[in-house]
C-alpha cells in the first residue's frame, strides 16, 4: 500500500464512521453533543465520547471540554471512556486527558481495507467446530461467560448492550459464536453503520486451550461474506497485536492507533 492509499482510508474512516454514533439510537441510550464532542449514556457499562475532529480547539478552550465530561461523570459516579486515535489533534491531547483524570488503557491498531479478500479466503473451520449466527438472550450470556473467562472481569455488560443494539435495529448487527461440544469458545459481531459503505468487526476473544487453530479467521472470513452480501465494500476492525498480522495478511491496512482513555470518579 501507498502513503496515498492509507491516506485515502484513514480519511475514510474518519468521514463515514467518526464520531461513532449508534443509529438508530437503542431504547435507554442517550447521545448528547458538547460542542465537536458527542457523549454516549447507557449502552455499555459507563459512558463513551466520540468526536470526529474537535474542530481546533486547544489549550483553555479544550481543558474546559475535557472539565466539562469530568464533572458530568464525576457527578454520576460513572465511568467514561475517550476514544483517543493516534492522528487526533492536538497534539497534546493525551497529555491533557492524563492531567484531567483520564488513564490510558492498551492501545489498538485501526485497520480498514476492501471487504473482498477477506470474503474470498478460503473458508476452514477448524475440525468438531461450527459457526452460528446467535441473538437469543441465552447465547448472549454464553458469550459474556466465554469472554469472563477469557479477560477475568466482569463482561455482563455485553448482553445489556448487544441486546439493546438487536432491539433498536436487527439488521445493523450480526453476532456469530465458534462452538465446540455444546461450549461457546469463541464469538464475534460485524456491524453494518447506516449510511456508509463500511462494515466493522468486534469481538474475536477466544478461549485460550482453542487458540492457534484457525477459529478467528474462521470468523472473519464469516462475517466479510456476511458484509460483502450486504453490499459493503470496506471492513474496518480495531484489533489487537494478536489479531493484527491476520488482519494485515489479508489485506487490511493499519491507519491509525487507537487507545481507550478511561476516567472512573
Amino acid at each position: 500500500m501507498t502513503d496515498l492509499d492509507v491516506s485515502t482510508l484513514r480519511a475514510a474512516y474518519d468521514s463515514q464512521l467518526r464520531p461513532e454514533i449508534p443509529d438508530p439510537v437503542p431504547a435507554g441510550v442517550t447521545v448528547e453533543r458538547d460542542g465537536p464532542l458527542v457523549r454516549i449514556v447507557g449502552l455499555d457499562a459507563g459512558g463513551f465520547l466520540t468526536y470526529r475532529d474537535l474542530g481546533g480547539l486547544t489549550g483553555d478552550e479544550l481543558d474546559a471540554l475535557i472539565a466539562r465530561q469530568v464533572a458530568l461523570f464525576r457527578e454520576r459516579g460513572q465511568s467514561v471512556e475517550w476514544k483517543l486515535n493516534g492522528h487526533d489533534e492536538p497534539a497534546d491531547l493525551a497529555d491533557r486527558l492524563r492531567a484531567a483524570g483520564f488513564v490510558p488503557e492498551d492501545r489498538e491498531t485501526v485497520v480498514v481495507g476492501p471487504v473482498a479478500p477477506l470474503a474470498a479466503a478460503l473458508p476452514v473451520t477448524p475440525e468438531g467446530v461450527r459457526l452460528r449466527e446467535v441473538s437469543s438472550h441465552a447465547d448472549l450470556e454464553r458469550i459474556a461467560a466465554m469472554e469472563e473467562e477469557v479477560w477475568q472481569e466482569d463482561r455482563s455488560h455485553l448482553v445489556r448492550g448487544l441486546a439493546k443494539e438487536i432491539d433498536a435495529d436487527p439488521n445493523s448487527i450480526t453476532i456469530v459464536v465458534a462452538e465446540a461440544d455444546g461450549t461457546v469458545v469463541s464469538a464475534g459481531w460485524v456491524r453494518f453503520p447506516a449510511n456508509t459503505g463500511f462494515a466493522t468487526m468486534w469481538g474475536g476473544s477466544t478461549l485460550p486451550q482453542w487458540r492457534r487453530r484457525g477459529i478467528y479467521r474462521a470468523l472473519v472470513n464469516y462475517r466479510a461474506r456476511l458484509a460483502e452480501q450486504r453490499g459493503r465494500t470496506l471492513m474496518q476492525v480495531d484489533c489487537s497485536e494478536d489479531s493484527r498480522p491476520i488482519l494485515q495478511r489479508l489485506g487490511l491496512v493499519a491507519v491509525t492507533t487507537t487507545t481507550p482513555y478511561v476516567y472512573t470518579p
